[in-house]
């Protein structure tokens, strides 16, 4: 198209200005701009569609253009199909995570002639981690989704066969041992408070064996064999170590077995505060700390307490939220030690007890409801000790002897409950911390109770399909590293004060879809989005 201005002289004597193209031997009007007899409004006009012929030139260009790229791309795009679109972003942010931790060097150390097979051992592990990160599941899913995107043959066999020989003694203690130097490396080099909490697993199968039983379960799957999982942590959720252990083992049993392994394992210098739940706060427990030499913060099961101090407490005056009282408690504790003979021993503690409203009418809503409970038992005939056990509101009974009914309810003990609504305690030997460190200590539990919510949803530990023991042992094991890769990617976006208005899972999901183009076996990255963009520079630098 060449556009150019004509000046055309109109039968009454005015001069209209025109802009024309003379693309093909001839004039074809593209646009009018007036006319006038006036010689300056003429050559105002003139000047106009001047400038006019820039703005139309620019915008057919723009237009020619545009489609030219579309037809191009379409071209292109006809040549491939969408398995040429390789996700990308798995290894580039969850797979460099990986490389960064160091866990696949284990494979390195391996007594194997064969460098294939290390290199095979490598790359399945690093996929099954990764693979509970971005697209949790079976691992069938992964093999699905290795070959459908990826392009890489894998075989159940193959997995099987990896998850029965990775779980030796010898390379559990090395990987835990290369989470728990990075850990140690992320806290600068001193890891002085430890949390640790308890969780269960449970299994679709009915079955029972030696590890996989039916005990107490806290997620409700009372007729579903599990495994109890034992976590260390920093206060702020980094990973230890972890152990496992038969499904009907009682939680507080757990503690001297895997902090006599902790200390065995990493030689600290320096013993951690250890932090724990109360259902942690047995004697056994408190003797083993205190004869170690560790200091520990536990929570104080407050309404369980022997009545003396239960009375002390509640003539208390809690004001408000944040109400803070302390208490020195000397006493001397029974317990059985590790050879099964009865000892006794004296320690010195410092009670904290905090109020809170909220957990005050927790605690009347719970209690309304266990008396609601008790007293449609009450009603029955022939009830038995059977019939309350185990029962939250059996501390409100009393026996009647005289009755034909056996038990009966005790409002002192109701009212007695009563008043200590809404107090929580912490018990600890450092006498060196004031109240609001033990109770932020504590406090920071949520961080470990996130780990397992992680680990259980997002990551999908649970439920466990697997049946033979070293499988099973394996799959927690490949969820412990996928968590510490999942922290340390937590940890990178909060260094570099990035936050999103969305969920993790869908931020999980934006890196998926970070894309590369295959040609010939060349992978060419797909401009990614501002915010895969913003992601990735962060894990770039």
């Amino acid at each position: 198209m060449r556009l150019k201005v004509r000046k055309k002289k109109n039968s009454s004597g005015s001069i209209s200005i025109h802009i024309v193209d003379r693309s093909n031997r001839g004039y074809k009007v593209v646009e009018t701009l007036g006319s006038s007899k006036d010689p300056d409004e003429i050559e105002q006009l003139y000047q106009k569609a001047l400038g006019r012929i820039d703005e139309l030139e620019y915008n057919l260009f723009y237009f020619l253009q545009t489609n030219s790229k579309k037809e191009l791309l379409k071209k292109l795009l006809a040549e491939y199909t969408t398995q040429d679109f390789i996700p990308i972003g798995d290894e580039l942010i969850f797979g460099r995570l990986f490389d960064d931790i160091g866990c696949n060097k284990v494979f390195e150390k391996l007594q194997t002639t064969s460098i294939r097979k290390v290199s095979e051992k490598q790359f399945l592990f690093r996929s099954l981690v990764i693979s509970r990160i971005l697209y949790p599941g079976s691992k069938l899913e992964l093999i699905h989704y290795l070959d459908y995107f990826k392009h890489q043959e894998m075989t159940t066999d193959t997995i099987y066969r990896f998850l029965d020989t990775i779980y030796q003694e010898e390379i559990k203690t090395q990987i835990e041992q290369c989470v728990f130097e990075h850990t140690q490396k992320v806290m600068s080099g001193t890891i002085t408070v430890t949390f640790y909490d308890v969780t269960t697993l449970y299994f679709e199968s009915e079955s029972e064996d030696d590890l996989r039983r039916i005990g107490f379960s806290k997620e409700g799957k009372l007729a579903r064999p599990q495994i109890l999982l034992g976590l260390f942590t920093t206060l702020e959720g980094y990973p230890l170590s972890f152990e496992i252990y038969e499904g009907n083992k009682y939680e507080g049993h757990t503690l001297i077995d895997i902090l006599q392994k902790f200390q065995t394992r990493f030689q600290l210098k320096e013993k951690p505060i250890v932090v724990a739940d109360r259902g942690m706060l047995t004697h056994a427990n408190i003797a083993f700390l205190e004869n170690n030499g560790y200091k520990y913060i536990l929570a104080y099961k407050i309404k369980n307490i022997d009545n003396v101090l239960k009375e002390q407490i509640a003539n208390l005056t809690f004001i408000d939220d944040g109400t803070i009282h302390t208490i020195d408690i000397d006493k001397t504790i029974n317990y059985i030690d590790e050879f099964g003979n009865k000892q006794q021993l004296p320690i010195r503690q410092k009670l904290i007890l905090t109020y809170s409203s909220k957990r005050a009418k927790k605690d009347k809503r719970t209690r309304e409801k266990a008396l609601e409970k008790i007293k449609a038992k009450l009603s029955k005939k022939n009830i038995t000790k059977s019939d309350l056990k185990l029962s939250y509101y059996a501390k409100y009974l009393d026996i009647d002897e005289k009755c034909s009914i056996k038990y009966k309810l005790n409002p002192n003990k109701v009212m007695q409950d009563e008043r200590l609504d809404g107090i929580k305690g912490f018990a600890t030997n450092d006498f060196s911390l004031n109240a609001n460190d033990v109770i932020a200590h504590y406090q920071n539990q949520y961080d470990v109770e996130r780990a397992f919510r992680i680990s259980k949803t997002d990551l999908r530990i649970r439920p466990i399909y697997h049946r033979v023991e070293e499988r099973i042992k394996a799959h927690v094991l490949i969820s412990f590293v996928s968590y510490a890769v999942y922290k340390e990617f937590e940890r990178r976006l909060k260094l570099h004060d990035v936050r999103f208005k969305f969920s993790q899972k869908l931020l999980r999901k934006i890196i998926e879809h970070i894309t590369a183009l295959k040609i010939d076996d060349e992978l060419l990255p797909i401009n990614p989005s501002p915010i895969q963009k913003q992601i990735l520079d962060i894990f770039e630098n």
